[in-house]
């Protein structure tokens, strides 16, 4: 659930403008809010944060944690943060999450603080993101190298459908993944689920000396904030959710709209695509182009390509690079360019296209993202193992999946957290928020990642919520600089004005 190339390109431009000239930040040091906090958590909540420049215009810092919040007494953990201070008459701190989970938050905001968020919240807010715990600098989690998670990720045997030979090649590969991450992460494997990331937040929130969060959550970072609201409600301040997740769903449910979404999407760009006459599936219709896509899996299956560096590029390296692409509708041209060159034998664009999804560089992993992702979600919700109930869970996947005839794990589940090494904390719930003010939820009606139909959910779900709907394609509204949506979003967080529900584009 993120919006990988854009975030890739964010980051590089950080990179290019680090040279910048930028005068020193001075140091700062926060005067923290503990009012009503017990004398447990006193240490945390109190604690002072020290924020230093870091270059290019923004401060740093990190937080203590108790690796367990239910044992505030034990181990500790630092979190990563970093600072966008307000370049005009400040409201006060703006607490941020781009989503993932998995992705870094300090990496974001230092690639993306100046195109992503407008003006008004730039000159207001002290802006403010964190990498989440077991995320990026925050005790990350570390599971495999660069080659095993290569395989991990990217391995796809051509077995058939259904047989017990992938099924135990699947299920063997992700008992191996789960125990390399507990022998590399040890006990804080137990202990990154959204739950404690939340218990964080709130912590941070004090520590910075906000009586009340002020939160803008993207994608995966929606879920941050639904739970924060469900559980902290008369702490939230103003919040705005983009791209929601709907956490009353179960996985196979997430999964099930995921399919249907990012088919959806997949229809969406053939049909833009073959409007041009550069389109490589030109000749077809949409359901031909799908078969032509199917086909070239299966044949990438059976015979991987390799590109410049040696590495295979086979259907789950085109299947990732697709899926990757229809986050964002700029990227639909580069995909069609990939798939041309592959065509004429030349696969390494479409590498390069799965390499930015899963944050992988030239020599190895730049992130722990995908690492990080499946210890989250793991924890956070059960899965079945049930037999039976995968095999009709596979039949709807199945059904949903325009590509299904290329794809032979749809009845397989979710291996990796099926046999996962610890056990789930959380599980699906409808959240009430009770004491929170009004939380504004946007969607867009052609998302992939979070289906515009959690938006609408979650929006019922919550207490006064207020819906913005942008009609459109890609992931998350707030980035397509559309008027009608940012206009209302940025009045309702400089002067506290609540939009009413409304469709734009």
């Amino acid at each position: 659930m993120r919006r990988a190339l854009a975030a890739a390109v964010a980051v590089l431009c950080a990179v290019l403008l680090a040279g910048c000239g930028v005068l020193p930040l001075p140091t700062v040091t926060t005067t923290p809010d503990t009012d009503g906090v017990s004398a447990a958590l006193r240490p945390y909540y109190g604690q002072r944060l020290v924020w230093k420049d870091c270059g290019g215009g923004f401060r740093c810092t990190t937080a203590t944690a108790p690796e367990d919040w239910a044992d505030p007494g034990g181990a500790r953990i630092s979190l990563a943060l970093i600072q966008r201070p307000a370049s005009g008459k400040r409201l006060g701190t703006l607490f941020t999450n781009p989503g993932g989970p998995g992705v870094s938050g300090v990496d974001f905001l230092r690639g993306a603080a100046s195109t992503f968020y407008d003006k008004d919240l730039l000159d207001h807010y002290d802006l403010v993101a964190w990498d989440p715990r077991g995320v990026g600098a925050s005790a990350p989690v570390d599971c495999y190298g660069t080659r095993q998670l290569d395989g991990f990720l990217f391995d796809d045997p051509d077995l058939p459908e259904g047989s017990s030979a992938l099924r135990t090649d699947v299920e063997d590969g992700a008992k191996a993944f789960g125990r390399a991450c507990l022998d590399r992460s040890g006990d804080r494997l137990a202990h990154v689920g959204t739950a404690d990331t939340i218990q964080d937040l709130d912590m941070l929130r004090a520590a910075a000396g906000e009586s009340k969060l002020d939160y803008f959550g993207f994608s995966y970072g929606t879920y941050i904030g639904a739970l924060y609201a469900d559980r902290f409600g008369p702490r939230v301040g103003r919040m705005v959710l983009d791209g929601a997740v709907d956490p009353s769903l179960s996985t196979f449910q997430e999964s099930l709209a995921n399919t249907k979404a990012f088919g959806a999407a997949l229809r969406a760009y053939l049909r833009n695509c073959l409007s041009a006459s550069s389109c490589p599936f030109r000749g077809d219709d949409v359901d031909g182009a799908i078969a032509r896509i199917a086909d070239l899996l299966l044949e990438l299956r059976a015979t991987p390509m390799r590109a410049k560096d040696g590495r295979a590029v086979n259907s789950a390296v085109l299947r990732t690079a697709i899926d990757a692409s229809l986050y964002d509708e700029q990227s639909w041209p580069v995909l069609s360019e990939a798939i041309d060159a592959l065509l004429r034998g030349r696969p390494d664009a479409v590498q390069a296209l799965a390499d930015a999804y899963v944050d992988r560089g030239r020599s190895g992993y730049t992130s722990n993202l995908f690492e990080a992702i499946y210890a989250v979600n793991c924890l956070d919700k059960p899965v079945t193992t049930d037999r039976a109930t995968l095999e009709a869970q596979g039949e709807q996947l199945d059904a949903a999946d325009p590509l299904r005839a290329a794809d032979n794990t749809n009845d397989l589940g979710d291996a990796v957290c099926g046999n996962w090494p610890v056990k789930p904390e959380g599980a699906p719930k409808r959240v009430t928020a009770k004491g929170a003010p009004p939380i504004v939820v946007l969607g867009t009606t052609g998302d992939p990642a979070t289906p515009y139909a959690w938006a609408q959910s979650l929006a019922g779900q919550l207490p006064g919520g207020v819906l913005l709907s942008l009609r459109g394609e890609g992931h998350t509204a707030y980035r397509n600089q559309v008027p009608c949506i940012n206009d209302r979003v940025d009045r309702f967080f400089v002067d506290g004005t609540l939009p009413r529900a409304v469709t734009c584009g």
